[in-house]
């Protein structure tokens, strides 16, 4: 059985790594014309797609309401698993991701990421600064927004959370756009956080939660936001587990 998994996890590696080639091109377009953003959501989906059908990884998408194509989300999902990753590619809507400066560092993947995406150094008050302004103004350009709350795979414990940081409720807030709670209950046990990563067989489910409007919220609200948006993922977390178990 270990002997499959490492097996299965190369061939996974491998399916990522010629998929992002085969896609690079593709890419190169919304890079150089910026304002054709939305098709970075597109090329996503159908990455993501090719990539859990070819690693033989089901996947099952659930909209507990009919997200509006043509409106802005500021989308938070729990992060426990780098399948996180691919999994939010899945997303019905458009988006660009706010994640860690670290993936910057990835040869050619680091440049795709820089480009198309906005990238924060956690370590860095100024950098978490610059993300929020750079994360407004791709608010003001028409983009929906991926950001994972916990600040990047920070807990020990999955699937229980770590507590959420400011920036995306703090940018919901301020530009008055809609948070989507984001569940993805089974990433941390078929792709774990561990020194020795191994794929394991499994289904890739993520689930979209109703939007929660922020109209008329202050920034005295953000407290409030993070727990009622806290309180979703991790009830639905529970529910799903224990349905498993």
């Amino acid at each position: 059985m270990k002997f499959i998994r490492l097996v299965h996890t190369i061939y996974g590696f491998t399916i990522f790594s010629v998929l992002f080639l085969l896609f690079f091109p593709l890419l190169l377009y919304p890079i150089l014309f910026p304002k054709q953003y939305r098709w970075v959501g597109i090329i996503n989906r159908c990455w993501a797609k090719s990539l859990f059908v070819l690693t033989f990884l089901p996947y099952r998408v659930e909209c507990r309401t009919k997200l509006d194509r043509t409106k802005q989300y500021i989308f938070c999902p729990n992060h426990f698993s780098y399948l996180d990753i691919p999994t939010m590619g899945l997303n019905p809507v458009n988006t660009i991701f706010v994640g860690k400066n670290d993936m910057e560092k990835i040869p050619l993947f680091g440049f795709m990421y820089r480009k198309l995406h906005i990238t924060v150094n956690r370590a860095s008050l100024k950098s978490r600064f610059n993300t929020i302004l750079a994360s407004m103004k791709a608010i003001d350009e028409g983009k929906s927004l991926v950001i994972y709350p916990e600040g990047g795979m920070v807990t020990k414990e999955p699937p229980k959370m770590c507590a959420y940081k400011d920036g995306a409720f703090r940018t919901a807030i301020e530009k008055q756009i809609a948070v989507v709670p984001v569940t993805i209950p089974y990433n941390w046990i078929i792709l774990p956080d561990e020194e020795k990563m191994r794929l394991h067989r499994g289904t890739v489910k993520v689930i979209f939660h109703a939007p929660i409007e922020t109209t008329n919220m202050t920034l005295n609200d953000i407290p409030a936001l993070k727990q009622l948006v806290f309180s979703i993922i991790d009830e639905e977390l529970k529910k799903e587990l224990s349905t498993e178990a």
